[in-house]
């Protein structure tokens, strides 16, 4: 029943990995791939969270037609080809997810930025992002894919400035921006996709957190936002839905803004704030 069900789902007999996907972004887009047919690969660096998020996506989707889980450092070539190659067994890669980013605590500006904070950084968010993409052009070359999506998450600082800097992590996600254009280019004549995906801030718990109870602070955020509120995880997920299926076909090499309209707002208005969806994990 489940595969005849989810064979016409939007996503249906295609292979998906998504690295950071044991929540955020990341755990939404598995569920809605799990739910439009997709067989999807869940990837991360905990494995505890992803216990956890492997049995939330089973708990919502109990007729999936295929959710494995693997560990990934994406940082290191190795543990990304491996993971790649899990799905060797599926028939290759066709929508390759690079989603996993770190956004650390000690980023600061041009000064006080530690070097060994813009090196990890780099590492995870721009390497990370490059060996995810090569090894998907490689899986689909080997498979004889005519098509194929790679969605990579940039930002929307990567388009705007802030005065609140993470100057490493901005300058990672416009890297990220770059180097998607351009894979979008090399790599058209073939059929692969590269877009980008560029998130405002979200309400997720990590940002909440840091939020916490400080008014000013959470309002000299929320001011930007038209909608008078943070986007949410699912907000972006559907979005990464879209560009992985194939109604997205001529959408190729976009920075693919998810943002309420905060990159374009000049002065925002005023009222209640809009009421945003439910996520589907939490």
């Amino acid at each position: 029943m489940g595969s005849e069900v989810f064979s016409r789902g939007r996503l249906g007999g295609k292979n998906a990995i998504i690295t950071g996907a044991a929540g955020g972004i990341g755990l939404e887009t598995c569920i809605l791939f799990a739910r439009e047919g997709a067989r999807v690969l869940m990837s991360d660096i905990s494995r505890p969270a992803l216990d956890r998020a492997v049995a939330k996506v089973h708990e919502l989707v109990p007729h999936a037609e295929k959710v494995d889980t693997i560990i990934c450092d994406v940082a290191k070539e190795s543990d990304v080809a491996a993971m790649v190659a899990h799905v060797d067994a599926w028939g290759g890669v066709d929508v390759m997810y690079n989603n996993a980013g770190i956004m650390h605590a000690d980023d600061a500006d041009a000064i006080e930025t530690p070097e060994k904070i813009w090196d990890l950084t780099h590492n995870i968010n721009v390497k990370g992002v490059w060996y995810g993409s090569k090894h998907a052009v490689l899986s689909m070359r080997k498979f004889g894919k005519r098509s194929g999506s790679i969605i990579n998450t940039a930002s929307v600082v990567a388009l705007v400035g802030s005065a609140t800097p993470q100057l490493a992590y901005t300058a990672s996600k416009g890297a990220v921006l770059a180097m998607t254009r351009e894979l979008a280019i090399v790599h058209a004549r073939e059929g692969f996709r590269f877009n980008a995906l560029c998130p405002a801030p979200l309400n997720t718990p990590l940002l909440q957190d840091w939020l916490g109870d400080d008014a000013a602070k959470r309002h000299r955020r929320e001011i930007h936002f038209p909608t008078g509120r943070f986007g949410e995880a699912i907000e972006c997920a559907q979005a990464v839905l879209f560009l992985a299926s194939d109604e997205s076909s001529f959408v190729n090499g976009t920075d693919f803004v998810v943002d309420g309209g905060m990159s374009k707002a000049y002065v925002t208005p005023e009222g209640p704030p809009t009421i945003p969806p439910p996520n589907l994990a939490r």
